[in-house]
């Protein structure tokens, strides 16, 4: 158990820097002009790419914890869940303040033409209260609230992809390995659920 404990606190650092490279090389390829033509864009892509990547990373973890029955995986989720949300406060600030340099009305008129914006600002919307109340004070005082509030993570998660496919104008064609990862893990939890039903019903069974 100890072990355990020692290798959550020696890993974290690691994982949280390798959460933080995504950021540092735009940061470094916008300073050395390696974006391209368009590089607002670029930047806004890369993002918004990277917080579904890692949204999905934060998926997996309690499908780890079945899978390898070992509970570890799960001291990682909030932290990936925070750097999840970091990636899409900067994918909504670029997109706003240097693709469309905060011009409001500019920006209006994009949303009505582009509703996969409303797509987005939508799964946001509902990923901003799971940052807030992340922390284990939050936990305490919403007791068996603050598990189905944070359930919300699968709406957002289908509502990113939807955002995702709809950006690429392809559909889920062009997306379709997030398409398949996310299925699998959606997958594993409606498989849980019924397990635990399953469960239930041969204890009750068995009174």
């Amino acid at each position: 158990m100890k072990s355990t404990s020692n290798w959550v606190t020696y890993s974290k650092p690691a994982i949280f820097l390798l959460l933080l490279l995504p950021m540092i090389g735009l940061g470094l390829m916008a300073y050395q002009n390696q974006l391209g033509a368009d590089p607002a864009k670029k930047l806004v892509d890369e993002t918004g790419l990277w917080a579904f990547r890692i949204l999905l990373l934060s998926l997996l973890m309690t499908p780890l914890k079945n899978w390898t029955g070992r509970s570890v995986w799960i001291r990682y989720r909030r932290m990936i869940g925070l750097f999840t949300l970091f990636y899409v406060v900067m994918h909504l600030l670029i997109y706003v303040f240097l693709l469309f340099g905060a011009d409001w009305t500019l920006l209006g008129k994009e949303i009505t033409k582009r509703p996969y914006i409303i797509v987005g600002l939508l799964a946001f919307a509902l990923l901003l209260p799971l940052g807030v109340t992340s922390t284990r004070n939050w936990q305490k005082r919403l007791g068996r609230n603050w598990l189905r509030l944070h359930k919300t993570i699968y709406v957002i998660s289908l509502l990113a992809l939807w955002h995702f496919s709809w950006v690429k104008k392809l559909g889920i064609a062009s997306i379709w390995p997030y398409a398949l990862i996310l299925a699998v893990l959606l997958g594993e939890r409606v498989r849980m659920v019924y397990q635990r039903r399953q469960h239930r019903a041969a204890i009750s069974a068995s009174e």
